[in-house]
């Protein structure tokens, strides 16, 4: 599980159940350890995984099925969780008393050096993962400053600084842009569905627009775009592209619309917050227009059937 999600002591006991032998100890030297043994004290050793999976044998264990159930040998266990089995043959050992003392300090020893090596690693990764954690809060924070929580589009406050930014920028095509109906759509389907208008419409404005557009949520369901600079009916272009996505967008409920207004500051004297009003007053004569369409009733109700 992800940061946050648990504590680490929690997180220690629960994420164990994902590791194995050779995640934990190094079998090689393991098995060293277990041939310098053997041939010291005369034993042999088998050790398996949690379910009965040979991981190192030194001897003969031909035949030997390990039972991790009913006859689980000595346990290997880190966090309270059996993570391995030793099974150890004794019969020819030179001193079997010696043998098991012996046999018994190593496994405490690997215990030891397992739950260590667990230990550490978890902890790494869970500083990774808060690291990202904190990532992804600074990120989110700054974004939060600028963008609308809904849309991602930029947010009202931050729309009008970068305009104050731009004094010195004309021309510039300034747009308007109203959802048509959009009441319509929270009396009949609720506010999840209207929720989900304002981001359909704010997503179709934001593929056709290029990447120096400034497009803001600047009230419920109304877009404010300014396009610095532009070229020869290239904002009059823009208007038509999404008021026709908005048409040939297809849902079972929704039926975006948008009203648009558009109007160009030609100089640096005149202020954005004026030009931006007379879009709005531009977008309002659209908006009969849009309404009045052969159509546009029927499209928008088709969700009631």
């Amino acid at each position: 599980m992800a940061y946050g999600s648990m504590t680490m002591e929690e997180r220690l006991k629960e994420h164990i159940k994902e590791y194995s032998l050779e995640n934990l100890l190094d079998l090689s030297l393991v098995k060293a350890c277990f041939e310098d043994i053997s041939k010291v004290l005369g034993i042999e050793l088998l050790l398996t995984q949690r379910h009965g999976e040979t991981a190192v044998e030194v001897g003969n264990f031909a035949g030997f099925e390990p039972d991790v159930v009913n006859d689980p040998g000595r346990k290997l266990r880190v966090f309270n969780r059996t993570i391995g089995h030793l099974y150890v043959k004794m019969d020819q050992a030179s001193d079997q008393e010696l043998a098991e003392r012996i046999v018994e300090h190593m496994m405490l020893q690997y215990e030891a050096l397992a739950c260590d090596h667990y230990r550490y690693r978890e902890t790494a990764i869970y500083a990774d993962e808060l690291e990202e954690a904190v990532e992804q809060e600074a990120y989110r924070i700054k974004r939060g400053e600028h963008e609308d929580a809904l849309t991602g589009l930029l947010n009202k406050t931050y729309m009008k600084g970068r305009l104050l930014e731009m004094q010195e920028t004309a021309p510039a095509a300034v747009i308007c842009a109203n959802i048509n109906d959009w009441k319509f759509v929270y009396d009949h389907f609720g506010n999840e569905e209207s929720d989900r208008l304002i981001k359909t419409v704010a997503g179709l404005i934001r593929k056709e627009a290029k990447e120096e557009y400034l497009i803001g949520r600047v009230d419920g369901d109304v877009f404010e775009i300014v396009i610095p600079t532009p070229e020869d009916g290239e904002a009059e272009a823009f208007c038509d592209r999404i008021q026709q996505a908005c048409t040939n967008y297809e849902d079972p409920y929704l039926a975006p619309s948008l009203a648009i207004g558009l109007v160009y500051r030609t100089n640096v004297e005149e202020s954005f917050d004026k030009c931006y009003s007379d879009a709005e007053y531009e977008m309002c004569y659209n908006k009969l227009d849009v309404k009045h369409a052969d159509g546009y009733k029927e499209r928008l109700e088709h969700g009631l059937k």
